[in-house]
């Protein structure tokens, strides 16, 4: 078991990608990546952390290596293949065989700031991929795999290897590794007073009386 699951999945797959993106605003950090979803709907929970794979435009550069599949030998079960594709909705760099043969690793999800193909396969698989969304042409030889295990960006947020990437239906939000002990405390003292809230509205509170009696409004300010 390595030390990511001993130390925080259980932790982050109790909670929300809200309540993640809440404690990152308390410290000042930026996680939260705009028009990456899951695709298929209603997902459950992705959490691991990231091996990165970047690619790059193909040209007169000789093509090194074939699309995801260093990324998928990298990887470690458990783990969240992140692919920086630069954004390009132009050509693919995932699809039902890799979907398929990164499952059969292990291999938690993978997160893509591109887009994917195949999307009823990759449903029937149950295997989690989140991107900017799908389309049918490949990126065999429009792009290529520049390298693994490097920064990378998912719409406008870095992404490095180990980082903890938690993705549900409502997007998905980055973690540095260096911070996971400090938002997983704040992010479940979020979760914590916002089931109070509840609880006491249900009790016949006000909204407004359940904020303050839970300091509600303080707990996405920002720290120091």
């Amino acid at each position: 078991m390595s030390e990511f699951d001993t130390k925080y999945r259980a932790r982050f797959e109790k909670l929300s990608s809200t309540n993640v993106s809440d404690a990152m605003d308390a410290l000042g950090l930026r996680g939260a990546t705009r028009g990456i979803r899951p695709m298929i709907e209603k997902w459950r929970k992705l959490v691991g952390p990231a091996v990165t794979m970047r690619m790059t435009a193909a040209g007169v550069t000789p093509q090194k290596t074939r699309l995801g599949m260093n990324a998928i030998a990298a990887a470690q079960p458990g783990d969240v293949i992140v692919i920086d594709n630069a954004g390009r909705d132009n050509c693919t760099v995932w699809g039902d065989i890799m979907a398929k043969t990164a499952k059969k690793m292990g291999v938690a999800g993978t997160v893509i700031n591109g887009v994917c193909r195949d999307r009823p396969a990759l449903i029937e698989s149950g295997y989690a991929v989140f991107s900017k969304g799908c389309y049918m042409r490949t990126g065999k030889d429009r792009v290529y795999v520049d390298a693994v295990n490097v920064p990378v960006t998912l719409s406008d947020i870095q992404v490095r290897p180990g980082d903890i990437v938690i993705g549900d239906d409502t997007g998905v939000v980055v973690v540095p590794d260096s911070v996971a002990e400090r938002v997983a405390e704040i992010a479940e003292n979020i979760d914590k007073k916002e089931k109070e809230i509840l609880a006491l509205v249900e009790q016949g509170h006000t909204l407004r009386e359940a904020r303050e009696l839970t300091g509600y409004h303080h707990l996405q300010t920002k720290e120091g």
